[in-house]
């Protein structure tokens, strides 16, 4: 059978029409994906978080104006950290410790700040209250005001760390007026261990009296 020469064009051009509407196809897919993937960034990153404060006997503990900087939250004192942007997931694994500023101090004194944990390993069981996760003294209060933490380290900052399904744990900060040529020190068992610390017992014997400020949030395990 012959096929005549304009039955081969039009052939031809029926071949080349099925493979632009292939070609436009094919395109109109991939914008399609690429459009997803940019609508689900953007939704990521318009997620909001709601930054739940205190209340309660919890709210009371903040007493002054202690403040508490992490990166991406700004001042977390006296509030529960939200789930949302890993915000729970980055402060227990990757940020250091944080901004540490009290515009009331005093330029010419000296302070000890303290960070435990009292609900280790739960809050319903702390039976190794304290949680020692942060001990600085010789902290001056020109240096405080400015929010630069200087002094000399008892205890290097340890992330907060809740157990999986151990619910909500208390981080407290605690800053106090350190006495006149006191010498400050953990004896070599307090030293040994982070946990079961006596912190009231600490601060009796170096005459620490309360707290001038005190602040604190609150995080679980970042997968709860």
């Amino acid at each position: 059978m012959k096929i005549h020469e304009s039955e081969w064009g039009f052939l031809l051009l029926q071949d080349r029409m099925k493979v632009q509407v292939a070609v436009l196809l094919a395109m109109g897919l991939v914008g399609i994906a690429a459009w997803k993937s940019k609508t689900l960034q953007h939704s990521e990153f318009m997620e909001t978080c709601d930054f739940e404060k205190l209340d309660g006997p919890d709210s009371e503990f903040c007493q002054g104006d202690l403040q508490v900087f992490y990166p991406e939250l700004g001042d977390i004192g006296c509030t529960y950290i939200p789930k949302c942007h890993q915000y729970r997931k980055r402060i227990t694994k990757e940020w250091r410790n944080p901004e540490i500023k009290y515009p009331q101090a005093e330029k010419n004194k000296n302070y000890v700040l303290i960070m435990a944990d009292p609900d280790a390993p739960s809050r319903s069981d702390p039976k190794f209250r304290f949680w020692r996760h942060w001990l600085v003294i010789d902290i001056k209060g020109s240096d405080l005001r400015a929010g630069r933490l200087k002094g000399h380290v008892l205890t290097d900052y340890v992330r907060p760390t809740p157990p999986s399904r151990s619910g909500y744990h208390r981080y407290q900060f605690r800053l106090y007026e350190q006495p006149a040529y006191e010498a400050i020190s953990l004896s070599p068992e307090e030293a040994a261990s982070l946990g079961s610390w006596p912190l009231e017992r600490f601060v009796e014997q170096f005459r620490l009296g309360s707290p001038v400020a005190s602040t604190q949030f609150l995080t679980q395990h970042h997968n709860d």
